[in-house]
């Protein structure tokens, strides 16, 4: 009884502390437009990147709080329950809706150079937002360090990353079932355009094989993951 009692203790700890390095910010879009996000920091002490992190779905995290409480959309998407890894000494993520909207992630990482100085920041999607992550490719090419794509839906076989000057990562797990975002696609990709790619293996699938808590979405092996990724981004310094 005390070994239980002392896990769900650990538990709640684990969250609360979660929960303390997550700030509900707002920023404004040049056309006065406010966009929130979570900032999610963890003892951060010389931050060298950023990561801006949208869920796949219909992307709409809508962070905000009701009283006391940050409350949003997706928290178990695989990218927004990972926030809390993606943030360290050197990384801070910043968790937003899903967007193509350029100014909007743009305002994002004004925001966070003017917190942090001039840091490198990647732009994160997931299943449905790398749609949003190939779009942004185009649009704010070589204003953002680079872009990571992971889950990453079918038409990522036929995007070319040899034009851009940012840097872009495809990130699959080779057992992902889900028929919008085929691994094979991701594989087809960094055959034909020499884009980075890590495969992901392990872990464990529950419930529909598109969903959050599939090998679609990384479950299971979330650290190893995000810390694959994060070596990715270091490697450019």
């Amino acid at each position: 009884m005390k070994a239980v009692l002392l896990a769900f203790l650990t538990i709640l700890l684990s969250a609360s502390l979660a929960r303390a390095g997550d700030d509900l910010v707002t920023v404004k879009t040049p056309d006065g437009t406010e966009v929130p996000y979570i900032l999610t920091t963890n003892a951060p002490q010389k931050v060298a990147y950023g990561v801006i992190l949208m869920p796949g779905g219909s992307g709409q995290l809508n962070p905000r709080m009701e009283g006391t409480r940050l409350v949003m959309g997706f928290s178990g998407n695989f990218l927004i329950r990972s926030r809390g890894i993606f943030a360290d000494r050197q990384f801070v993520a910043a968790s937003t809706n899903s967007t193509t909207t350029a100014a909007r992630i743009l305002a994002i990482a004004a925001d966070l150079e003017k917190r942090y100085g001039k840091i490198q920041i990647y732009v994160v999607g997931t299943s449905a937002s790398t749609n949003s992550t190939m779009e942004l490719a185009d649009k704010i090419d070589g204003q953002v360090a680079g872009f990571i794509h992971s889950s990453s839906f079918n038409r990522i076989s036929s995007f070319d990353s040899r034009k851009f000057k940012s840097r872009h990562l495809i990130v699959i797990h080779d057992k992902d079932l889900c028929r919008y975002t085929l691994p094979s696609n991701g594989q087809a990709a960094a055959s034909k355009y020499g884009t980075e790619l890590i495969v992901m293996t392990g872990g464990k699938s529950t419930g529909d094989e598109c969903e959050a808590y599939s090998h679609h979405g990384f479950n299971g092996i979330e650290r190893d993951t995000v810390d694959r990724m994060k070596a990715w981004i270091a490697q450019a310094r």
